[in-house]
């Protein structure tokens, strides 16, 4: 006789309860904009990290998404299938000023236990608040709370499951301004019809390496038991998910945020330029700033680097496209629309250490006529060390670099993120302002946004 019963083995026990709430706000970007605005409403809209035709819509109007425009399209194909959209650029304040607002509203309802994303919070549900009749009773008052006290504009789905993975899940399955519950007899066949996509954590890279080990539906993934799902993702990952498709909770429901390998591996900032600045020193320029930005970010955040890479991407005419198409074979290694490079170095977290690393960088980018129109830069801090395990050197800190930073970082967050800076960023100061995050509600530092 066994000494404990596994979950698993005896499903029907589990109550027929949810414990979370999983709250998605629709089109939320492109949403606030149109509250704001009233003449935006009911019109294909788009927000845009700058106005060009060569960026990309980072938020889209339901109006806008049902002509085929999403994010990621890019703004001249936008504008072919809805000549008349309206372009907005993105304002950082407003949307973190409207998250923090939607989380004063669901909590009047029912405590925000999480918020993995600027869109997203999630509330725990205790007791009586488990039962079907009146977690549906909550979810409905969430929804009305934020459509009284912040904007009748502001949609949300809502998923309803016993542990966060599945609310997650069943919030993305009715939109816009749904309300999908899963209780535990009804899994895992309520989510057999969903794509492996669906899955929080399964993006294109993950679908890819489950594809090359033969599951490439739902159902193949479901039919695995525990021991093949630890052997499929080839970690404790896979136990995780195991269970939680199976409505059994792990108690990792608040902390996780659903990715595999959850530390932070990187960080930076990226900017497509504005027409002034796509010039070889204006993007210099430019590339300086984002990186003054991502080095105080290193600091902000406790962190040292170990290494730095820098994107260029490159407009190009269509003459010149059909060129660099004929001659690619002479761009060995390098995309002829873009140039990358990544430098690897003694851990440091100080500006004037990882600018040298930039301009040394820089120095190697390539030239000729199918480099000449940069639109877009990018920096990013990879090879991450949390400041308590950083070792510190035998030698002399060069020219006092580290109390500079700190000297700097001290007038900055008191004054503004651009108030002390070197001199090469000055024809860019105002360039390259605090975009929006996807995965996080941006955290101010000092009177700044980042």
């Amino acid at each position: 006789m066994k000494d404990s019963i596994q979950p698993e083995e005896l499903p029907h026990l589990i109550e027929e309860k949810f414990a979370f709430l999983h709250i998605d706000l629709n089109s939320f970007f492109a949403s606030v904009e149109q509250q704001l605005n009233e003449s935006y409403r009911n019109t294909p809209l788009a927000v845009v990290p700058t106005i060009g035709d060569t960026t990309c819509c980072i938020a889209a109007s339901y109006e806008a998404k049902a002509l085929g425009i999403k994010t990621g399209t890019q703004v001249g194909e936008a504008k072919k299938k809805c000549p008349d959209i309206i372009l907005v650029h993105g304002n950082h304040d407003h949307y973190a000023d409207h998250s923090r607002r939607i989380a004063e509203a669901v909590d009047l309802v029912c405590p925000v236990a999480h918020t993995p994303s600027i869109d997203e919070m999630v509330c725990q549900l205790l007791g009586r608040e488990c039962e079907p009749p009146r977690a549906r009773q909550i979810a409905l008052a969430i929804k009305q709370s934020i459509y009284k006290n912040v904007g009748d504009t502001l949609r949300c789905s809502i998923g309803m499951a016993p542990n966060r993975y599945l609310a997650k899940v069943a919030s993305d399955m009715q939109k816009p301004d749904g309300l999908i519950g899963l209780l535990p007899s009804q899994l895992p066949r309520a989510i057999a019809h969903l794509e492996l996509r669906d899955l929080p954590g399964v993006g294109a890279r993950m679908e890819k390496n489950l594809a090359a080990k033969g599951i490439t539906t739902m159902p193949q993934l479901l039919a695995l038991d525990r021991n093949g799902m630890h052997a499929l993702f080839n970690s404790v990952w896979g136990d995780r998910m195991y269970h939680w498709l199976r409505g059994h909770q792990t108690g990792e429901e608040i902390a996780s945020n659903f990715t595999a390998g959850e530390i932070q591996k990187s960080l930076g900032h990226s900017h497509v330029l504005a027409p002034e600045h796509r010039t070889p020193d204006g993007s210099w320029a430019v590339a300086h700033k984002l990186l003054h930005k991502a080095a105080m970010r290193l600091r902000m955040e406790k962190f040292y680097c170990g290494a730095l890479s820098v994107t260029v991407r490159y407009a190009l005419t269509r003459e010149q496209t059909a060129r660099a198409e004929r001659a690619r074979k002479h761009f060995s290694g390098i995309n002829h629309q873009g140039w990358g490079m990544e430098a690897r170095f003694a851990e440091c977290n100080d500006t004037l250490t990882l600018l040298e690393v930039v301009r040394s960088i820089w120095a190697q980018r390539p030239t000729g006529e199918l480099f000449e129109r940069p639109f877009f830069v990018g920096i990013t801090l990879t090879r991450l060390t949390n400041e308590s395990d950083h070792q510190q050197t035998l030698f002399a800190d060069p020219n006092n670099r580290a109390e500079l930073s700190h000297t700097m970082d001290k007038l900055n967050l008191k004054y503004g993120h651009t108030t002390l800076h070197f001199a090469g960023m000055l024809p860019a100061r105002e360039s390259a302002p605090t975009r929006i995050a996807f995965t996080q509600i941006p955290v101010k530092y000092g009177v700044d946004y980042m």
